[in-house]
This record gives C-alpha cells, sequence and structure tokens, in this order.
C-alpha cells in the first residue's frame, strides 16, 4: 500500500457525517473513534460501514475519526471512499 496521509470527507451539516483519517502505527489495525447524535441506537451498524469500506479496500493500520450527524450507510460508505482516495488509497473498487 501506498504511503497514507491525513485526509477528510464529508460536512457537520444534518444528515452527513465528517471522515477523517490519519495513518495508524504499524500494526494498530482499523481504529475507529464515532462521535454520533444516534450512537446508542446505531452507533455499531455505523462502525461495521466504516469498518468494512476499509477491509473491501484492503486498508490496515489507520485511524477514522467519524463524527455523524444521522448519515445513511450509502452517505457513510461514500465519505469515507473519497477519505481514502484523498489519504492516497488507491480504490479497489467501488461500493456504490
Amino acid at each position: 500500500m501506498n504511503e497514507l496521509k491525513t485526509a477528510q470527507a464529508g460536512t457537520l451539516e444534518s444528515n452527513d457525517i465528517m471522515i477523517t483519517l490519519t495513518p495508524g502505527a504499524e500494526g494498530s489495525g482499523v481504529v475507529i473513534e464515532l462521535e454520533s447524535i444516534v450512537l446508542a441506537q446505531y452507533g455499531q451498524a455505523i462502525r461495521k460501514t466504516i469498518a468494512n469500506v476499509a477491509n473491501e479496500q484492503n486498508v490496515t493500520d489507520i485511524y477514522i475519526k467519524a463524527v455523524d450527524r444521522g448519515a445513511l450507510d450509502c452517505t457513510i460508505q461514500a465519505r469515507v471512499l473519497a477519505a481514502l482516495s484523498r489519504a492516497g488509497v488507491i480504490l479497489q473498487k467501488e461500493l456504490i
């Protein structure tokens, strides 16, 4: 995998999600920090969606901070893909 850089995608508007990626320590895996207005109801599903996108793109050792404002799964996927692309990941395939 190419050298990753810090990248961001999304906004803090209603029904969106802000994804910020930074390279993680070697061997750290995919670490997700999540803030959400619907954390109690959908936190686990949001984390799973983010992790699935990272896994499908063969990304490891990355720190992902997500600030959610009620985004749908398709929006979450699109924002993670955009941030990964901006971070220098050559996307394996499009999810949407």
